[in-house]
């Protein structure tokens, strides 16, 4: 897989780096680039990311950070099977939980919300920071979802974290997740004022919490033009420019041929006088 020129290794993190201390330093800058390349194309373009991790790692598979790096490309592209092998040998390699969320996430893409919720109630849990809990908390509510337990996934997220006012990286997720859950339910009012706090939490905007609210509120979006047309219309706008382009083209051209034709003389000049 080709390398843009500008991506030099050393954008990755220090922790990984370290890691990748282990190997011979040309393999290591190789790894890293590959991994910079995961990173950069993992939210926009997770094909091209899953393809650059397949190359880092056939480089260093007994490095944990391409492991996880691999297992986060595949759950990309919903590679769920290879994604929870990969998360499982980097957490034999580390010996950390931080993966058990998306390790249970992949349960459910592979059709086993029940093995997802049994690792919600595991030990592991407990040993999660706040936002891992979190995370725990909403595949514990998919899996009930996927399991037709609609009200039970309700509950499952309501927690001290869905109350606090404070805003984190994951309240807007959570607010919205509790909000699509009460829609579930036929909740729809609170349902409504849910998603107005998930839109209100959302400063990346990482849900589509504002679109939820207009289609609650009756507000249907429709394009103005079909495909084909927007196509012709592009087309015909083209074409009208390039004309206009031409015609500017010729008048210049006039213009210049107007000024390179004699002048005719005055006419004391032409009498002598």
């Amino acid at each position: 897989m080709p390398i843009p020129e500008d991506v030099t290794g050393d954008e990755i993190d220090k922790s990984v780096r370290q890691e990748l201390m282990s190997l011979p330093k040309t393999l290591a800058d190789d790894v890293a680039k590959n991994l910079v390349m995961v990173a950069k194309l993992l939210d926009d373009e997770p094909e091209r990311a899953y393809e650059y991790s397949r190359v880092a790692l056939r480089l260093a598979s007994r490095v944990a950070a391409v492991r996880e790096a691999a297992g986060f490309a595949s759950y990309a592209v919903a590679k769920y099977s290879e994604a929870l092998a990969e998360f499982r040998a980097a957490r034999r390699m580390t010996g950390t939980v931080d993966l058990w969320p998306v390790m249970a996430d992949c349960e459910r893409g592979m059709g086993r919300p029940e093995r997802a919720l049994a690792m919600a109630g595991e030990p592991e849990v407990q040993k999660l920071d706040r936002a891992g809990q979190v995370e725990m908390r909403l595949v514990a509510a998919g899996a009930r979802r996927d399991m037709g337990q609609a009200d039970a996934a309700v509950v499952t997220l309501q927690s001290p974290e869905l109350a606090s006012q404070s805003v984190q990286p994951w309240t807007a997720r959570l607010r919205y997740a509790y909000a699509d859950a009460l829609l579930a339910v036929g909740r729809e009012s609170e349902a409504r004022e849910w998603f107005a706090k998930a839109l209100e939490a959302d400063q990346g905007g990482t849900t589509d919490a504002s679109d939820r609210l207009a289609e609650l509120d009756g507000v249907e979006f429709v394009d103005a033009l079909a495909p084909e047309e927007l196509e012709e219309f592009e087309e015909a706008e083209e074409a009208e420019e390039a004309e206009e382009s031409e015609q500017v083209g010729d008048e210049i051209d006039d213009e210049s041929a107007d000024e390179d034709e004699p002048k005719d003389q005055p006419k004391g000049e032409a009498n002598g006088s």
